[in-house]
């Protein structure tokens, strides 16, 4: 698991800096290992809610691989970033870590030319200034949050969770992703282009322990070949209870399930990453791309290609 270099700036806003750590922070409770450290030019920073932060480390070497958070500040308070941080992150960049900004924090890539060419986001407060300090940025009001290869970018304060949760989720996969939204009672929220909750925490509003247990059992394999017969086995019924206990809870049948969860992850590879279809289908449980195709298409009456450029 990289290495998490949370990059604190004077005025930073405590949500900023707290949700995504406090996402990552809980991810290591469920098989994480995510190393969390707060680095900044100085030893000590003043948030912008008042609260003085201290104990911070030097900016570091960053190896490939290494994740920097970079949370925004409030840009009433400080709007210019000092040279030494842009450098730092810059050379985060070239040594290949990957760069995560939490809503003002996307001024910081900016000054770092690191959104020239890119789609990224913003807090809708920052969106126009950023279009004329950035020109070369492709700057996108509509969303949560943007991956656009090694660089991430999420709009407003709250989107920062979304935006860590979809980080998550790629490392460590849905289930545990969802997990991860469950303890911090949130919602797993896509992006713009997609649905509003991951399918992952949908249809979880029952009291049925079987069904629970069966749901688990799917989230923790959804690309596998499972048979009714054996998550029945699993869940010590038989098919019959399961099939009906399944679809008097949630409305659909265990297969119909687990389509909607491989569906709901393919979603969110095509809208955060530029894998190759034919690899999502393969990680979704789909051996034949041509066959998830045709199912995609039926789902959202647009192909897969089609879904991600909308």
């Amino acid at each position: 698991m990289p290495a998490v270099h949370v990059l604190v700036l004077p005025a930073v806003n405590l949500l900023d800096l707290s949700g995504p750590v406090q996402v990552l922070h809980t991810a290591n409770l469920h098989g994480g290992r995510y190393e969390i450290g707060f680095v900044a030019p100085n030893a000590g920073e003043q948030s912008a809610q008042g609260l003085a932060l201290a104990g911070l480390g030097p900016l570091p070497p960053v190896a490939a691989g290494d994740l920097v958070l970079i949370p925004g500040p409030d840009l009433t308070r400080q709007s210019e970033i000092n040279q030494e941080t842009i450098d730092w992150v810059r050379k985060s960049a070239a040594a290949g870590a990957d760069l995560v900004s939490i809503c003002t924090g996307a001024i910081v890539l900016g000054d770092a030319g690191l959104l020239d060419g890119r789609h990224c986001t913003s807090h809708w407060s920052v969106i126009e200034p950023m279009r004329l300090r950035y020109p070369s940025a492709k700057v996108d009001e509509s969303v949560l949050f943007v991956r656009d290869g090694p660089v991430s970018t999420s709009a407003g304060i709250a989107s920062g969770i979304d935006l860590a949760l979809a980080v998550v989720e790629e490392d460590l996969g849905p289930a545990v992703a969802a997990a991860v939204a469950r303890e911090l009672v949130v919602y797993a929220r896509r992006n713009g282009s997609s649905a509003p909750l991951s399918p992952f925490l949908d249809r979880r509003d029952h009291l049925d322990p079987v069904v629970h247990r069966v749901q688990q059992l799917l989230a923790e394999d959804f690309a596998a070949a499972h048979t009714l017969t054996d998550l029945a086995r699993a869940a010590h019924v038989s098919v019959r209870t399961l099939t009906s206990a399944f679809v008097a809870a949630t409305g659909v049948t265990p297969l119909q399930y687990q389509q909607d969860l491989r569906m709901g992850h393919a979603e969110m590879l095509l809208t955060t990453t530029s894998r190759p279809v034919e690899e999502i289908a393969r990680d979704c449980g789909y051996a034949d791309a041509r066959h998830f195709r045709r199912l995609f298409t039926h789902r959202h009456g647009v192909p897969p290609r089609s879904f991600r450029s909308r």
